[in-house]
């Protein structure tokens, strides 16, 4: 299946160096069970399993997350998703996986120049009035420098590794081949969708490689603060923009791990603090549309303390209905409502049973554990923790689109509490809450969802004619089949087969006791013959009312 699924064997040589690192951590056995080792062998592709084995005495979450750290890039990315996913792994894993850091050196001038010269169209020295090769910042996928336009802006320029594409597309081909197989070798592992988390990080990461999507985001979250004068997001130069090359304007401020250059400035960091969380609501809560990281290196403090946001490359977003299970469910974690709780979380089961008491008991228990936590000690990070805990019990996969939505709050409040160690998250939460909630009510909403239901129930009614009509003649060429899926249809007609045995079997002992019966009644008849099928008669008697006796039972 595996050799089918790599298009013309061109991921093999980067399969094997995968194979390589995590069989040289200990997972060898998993990749055997997988198929990968076997292919590998017979494609001629040597595994080089160098001996450490001082690495198989480490702890399974930690072998994994070094073997992360050396595959590079994209399993960097990959397990710092995976952090966000308490629903999916205990504590000690997601533990590690925070530990994930991109350890990238920066792409000398050199190498870097062709690659900005091809995506400006013309030499960085003669579109710009300077240019630092030094870089600013280097990161996995991207590096930045400082410049200056010729008309005294101060822009930064951030441009994409040479060749980091076809080495990221090809990990991600080999982490869907992998998730594939471990749906199908590990049945237990479907109902955490690993193909669907798979997909998302992929898109996600593709999302992050299109340095004009990031500056979309960029111009799209500008508008959403346009009214804002607290808040900062960067000008977009979109004449020297494209998919690996994104100029922006230079944000001069105090970088958010910098806090001890606050006070000196003049800045009030409770004052930061609730500006902060109350734009990161504002993005989740009323726009839908949010950073999804918003920790210390994105965020720099202005004069008037302002805050500026950067990177926007991991963005997430909500639809309607997700932002109203989120309303629902934050606003029953505040009022301590066990029975609010526990309908969001049904709406988010797929495809597996729910015990509805033994989650109802868990979610009760929970609820008695916060009930005489004072506001000022209540913590949303400690309360989404045990909700995913929760979940995580109760099989109940996180929605892959809420799971950026968690790591932004939990962020959000690392933050605002390294910011002021007197910051509430659920002062800030409440009154949006309330707003969101109020707002669906009012008359305008309401008169919104009217016309919808209104439009889509005469669009409905309006097709029923050419609906029916296409029916009909579906039905003359005779192109119609129904298809019936009745379940335990296999075991019905084994019941069935069984009761007309034993239907037979009696109207055969019937006949038996009667022929027995004339027979040894008639003169000079076969006596012999008619005891014989008395005898049997009894026999297939006793069976029948045995088997009765157990179907009954069964």
């Amino acid at each position: 299946m595996l050799r089918e699924t790599l298009s013309a064997m061109r991921d093999l040589p980067r399969l094997r160096e995968v194979s390589s690192v995590l069989i040289r951590y200990g997972m060898g056995d998993f990749l055997r069970r997988l198929g990968i080792t076997g292919l590998l062998e017979r494609a001629g592709q040597i595994l080089h399993i160098p001996s450490k084995p001082e690495r198989e005495q480490q702890e399974a979450p930690v072998r994994l997350r070094k073997a992360l750290e050396e595959l590079g890039p994209t399993y960097v990315k990959l397990g710092q998703v995976l952090a966000t996913r308490s629903d999916l792994f205990g504590a000690d894993w997601i533990t590690e996986f925070e530990k994930l850091q991109s350890h990238v050196p920066p792409v000398p001038w050199e190498e870097l120049h062709p690659t900005l010269t091809a995506a400006l169209g013309s030499p960085p020295e003669t579109l710009f009035a300077q240019i630092n090769p030094e870089p600013l910042g280097a990161g996995s996928i991207a590096q930045v420098h400082l410049a200056q336009l010729h008309n005294g802006d101060a822009v930064v320029v951030k441009v994409r590794r040479p060749g980091i594409r076809p080495k990221i597309d090809a990990d991600l081909r080999i982490l869907g081949y992998i998730a594939q197989l471990v749906e199908l070798e590990f049945p237990e592992t479907r109902r955490y969708r690993p193909s669907q988390i798979v997909e998302q990080f992929a898109k996600s990461l593709r999302r992050e490689l299109d340095l004009a999507t990031e500056a979309r985001n960029m111009q799209r979250f500008a508008a959403n603060f346009a009214d804002d004068p607290h808040i900062l997001v960067p000008q977009v130069y979109w004449e020297y923009t494209n998919e690996h090359v994104n100029v922006q304007q230079w944000i001069q401020g105090i970088p958010g791990n910098q806090l001890s250059e606050l006070a000196p400035n003049g800045l009030d960091r409770r004052t930061l603090a609730a500006r902060g969380a109350d734009s990161v609501l504002k993005m989740i809560l009323i726009d839908g549309y949010f950073h999804a990281d918003p920790h210390p290196g994105n965020v720099f403090y202005l004069p008037s303390n302002r805050i500026a946001f950067i990177d926007f490359g991991m963005v997430g977003w909500l639809s309607q209905t997700r932002r109203d299970q989120v309303v629902d469910l934050l606003a029953a974690l505040s009022r301590r409502d066990a029975y609010g709780i526990a309908d969001v979380l049904q709406e988010w089961v797929s495809g597996n049973t729910l015990d509805d008491e033994q989650l109802a008991s868990d979610i009760n228990e929970f609820i008695f554990n916060y009930e005489h936590v004072s506001l000022q000690d209540l913590r949303i990070t400690s309360l989404l923790t045990d909700i995913v805990t929760i979940m995580r019990e109760h099989e109940i996969a996180l929605p892959a689109d809420m799971t950026l939505l968690f790591k932004a709050l939990i962020t959000l409040e690392g933050l605002g509490r390294q910011l002021d160690p007197q910051f509430q998250m659920v002062e800030h939460l409440t009154p949006y809450v309330k707003k969101v909630i109020l707002h669906r009510f009012h008359p305008e909403t309401l008169l919104a969802k009217g016309k919808h239901g209104l439009r889509e129930a005469f669009g409905l009614l309006s097709g029923v004619p050419r609906d029916l009509g296409r029916l009909l003649k579906e039905l003359r060429r005779g192109n119609v089949r129904i298809d019936l899926d009745l379940k335990r249809l296999d075991s019905f007609g084994h019941q069935l087969d069984k009761s007309a045995n034993r239907l037979t079997l009696g109207i055969v002992t019937a006949a038996l006791i009667i022929g027995s019966s004339i027979a040894m009644t008639v003169p000079g008849g076969p006596k012999t013959f008619g005891l014989i099928a008395f005898i049997l008669a009894f026999f297939n008697s006793l069976w029948i009312i045995f088997s009765i006796w157990r179907s009954g039972k069964n």
